[in-house]
């Protein structure tokens, strides 16, 4: 109740009770008449007193009061700063001219629903400059909430990481290759020695790659490349090209890993389609290694050794069968290789697998220019003969010239070469005729120069020549001796597209059973990429 009317209550009473005793009292007489007066002026200096008395006890009243009320009012204060602090926002409650709190606006029938997912809720219209923000979910999961206001967008190419750490759990990505074909050589896939490479005149598909990699856990990190090729009548296969996990914390500069994986032999050997600098492979690469290079499930360790320049020696060993072991343990089509009975070596110890050995240097020739040098090899028998073996022996040379007022990575000059040998025991051949004993010294080198001459623009030449030996009694087309010469020119509009336009030039040597010939062909290739992609070695 208001402390003014209580008072306005009180005096009525007090005037009604003198009121009342002045009509209680008995009829004054002339005798009595100043007595009664004299009693009338002490009452009435009584109840002045009592009134005083009792004005005196409602202000104390009123101020216990008022401090009662300044009590409540920091209370619904403070309750508003808690309510404000719970919801992530400011508030500002206003109070009355009597001294209490105004209550804040009524939001609760438009309130946004409590989550920062876009895709659930939309954001509300602004009541004016100062609307607050949706209040975000109320959790700490970091799968779950959104980042915070300040932080920045993810980005659409980004990797999923560890919570708190750099390391990412898993980076997806997606690698489409097309090419357009034209050539003098009708039957293309004759002529081609990839299976990456275009195998038809018209439009080709040869590599979609599905590309993961990521940490596993503390002690290991995963790759896995899965590849889809549409064939020249269109039909969709698959394959594993790659599917390995690696260490990350072995002691004294040592890294092991095992799974599916491209040997360590070469450069070109090691790289994926997308990685190339041109729009197929090397001649000697897809002769003496196969149309999918020398890959397989193994296992590899590698040391980093303690010299002052970059210096690692590496030793892997695979199984070395199939398609992917082409000059190893290869049955080769229909049971022929090399116009060889094949049989079917299964593997019995160590000395039926394959060993591919490898050590690399790089030095800083300055700041600017870096040099690598690579030698390598691979040894294993093959499926020709009880007793036939190959060796294959690799050279390989890297330079690289980046300005050093480069803008993303143009200008710059790479210079890449190698050399590959290869001894082949073959076993006795379909007919009598064939010799037991006969061995094939094969061997070949392409050398290549890139030059980022501007921004986005590259130009390229390749140079690649093919020896191998004769045979009289073997007719293989795959033996004969050629080279060929590739310029080429690519435009990257991003770092996620690019445009190859490619002219090769084919020569093909005479043999015994071959005559010589020349084909002129002409690629266009389109390939974009999606995803976040793991760096490639260097």
């Amino acid at each position: 109740m208001n402390t003014s009317v209580l008072f306005q209550t009180i005096l009525g009473l007090a005037l009604l009770s003198v009121g009342a005793a002045s009509a209680q009292a008995p009829p004054a007489g002339p005798s009595s008449a100043p007595a009664t007066a004299a009693q009338q002026t002490g009452d009435l200096q009584s109840l002045k007193a009592q009134m005083l008395q009792m004005q005196t006890g409602l202000r104390a009243l009123q101020a216990e009061h008022r401090r009662e009320v300044a009590d409540l009012k920091a209370q619904v204060q403070n309750l508003h700063r808690t309510i404000a602090n719970l919801r992530g926002t400011a508030a500002t409650p206003g109070a009355s001219a009597a001294g209490c709190a105004e209550p804040a606006p009524a939001t609760s029938s438009d309130a946004p629903f409590p989550t920062g997912d876009a895709s659930v809720v939309a954001a509300p219209a602004a009541r004016g400059p100062q609307a607050a923000a949706p209040a975000a979910f109320p959790t700490t999961d970091a799968s779950v909430t959104s980042a915070p206001p300040a932080a920045a967008a993810p980005r659409l190419t980004g990797p999923i990481t560890i919570a708190g750490g750099a390391r990412s759990v898993l980076n997806i990505s997606f690698d489409g290759q097309f090419s357009a074909a034209t050539s003098s050589q009708k039957n293309l896939d004759a002529l081609e020695v990839g299976d990456h490479d275009p195998q038809q005149r018209g439009f080709n598909a040869r590599n979609l790659e599905l590309a993961l990699d990521g940490a596993v856990d503390p002690y290991f990190e995963g790759f896995a490349n899965v590849v889809f090729k549409l064939d020249n009548d269109n039909e969709t296969s698959v394959e594993v090209e790659e599917a390995f996990m690696q260490t990350t914390t072995l002691p004294w500069n040592l890294q092991a890993k095992g799974g599916q994986f491209f040997a360590p032999l070469g450069r070109v050997n090691q790289q994926h389609p997308h990685a190339w600098d041109f729009v197929d492979a090397p001649l000697v690469s897809g002769r003496l290694l196969g149309p999918d290079g020398l890959r397989g499930t193994g296992a590899q360790v590698a040391w980093l050794t303690p010299l002052p320049w970059y210096s690692q020696l590496s030793l892997a060993v695979q199984n070395g069968n199939g398609g992917t072991g082409y000059s190893f343990r290869n049955g080769g089509d229909d049971g022929i290789f090399y116009g060889r009975t094949t049989f079917d070596r299964r593997l019995g110890g160590v000395e039926d697998l394959v060993f591919v050995p490898r050590l690399e240097n790089s030095v800083d020739l300055s700041p600017t220019q870096t040099l690598l040098v690579g030698a390598s090899g691979a040894f294993g028998p093959n499926d020709t003969g009880t007793d036939a073996r190959t060796e294959i022996y690799g050279v390989d040379v890297f330079y690289k010239w980046k300005s050093a007022h480069s803008e993303g990575g143009w200008p710059f000059v790479k210079w890449q070469s190698e050399a590959l040998m290869r001894r082949f025991e073959a076993g006795r051949g379909v007919a009598d005729a064939f010799p037991v004993g006969e061995t094939f010294d094969d061997w070949g080198a392409y050398s290549q120069i890139v030059w980022g001459f501007r921004k986005g623009w590259t130009g390229a030449l390749r140079t690649d020549f093919l020896h191998m030996e004769e045979s009289a009694v073997t007719d293989d087309p795959q033996r004969q001796s050629r080279w060929r010469l590739s310029p080429n020119v690519t435009w990257f509009p991003t770092e996620f597209s690019k445009f190859r336009l490619q002219y090769n030039h084919d020569f093909l040597e005479a043999n015994h059973f071959l005559g010589s010939d020349d084909a002129d062909s002409l690629f266009l290739q389109f390939e974009f990429s999606l995803g976040a992609h793991a760096a490639h070695k260097f």
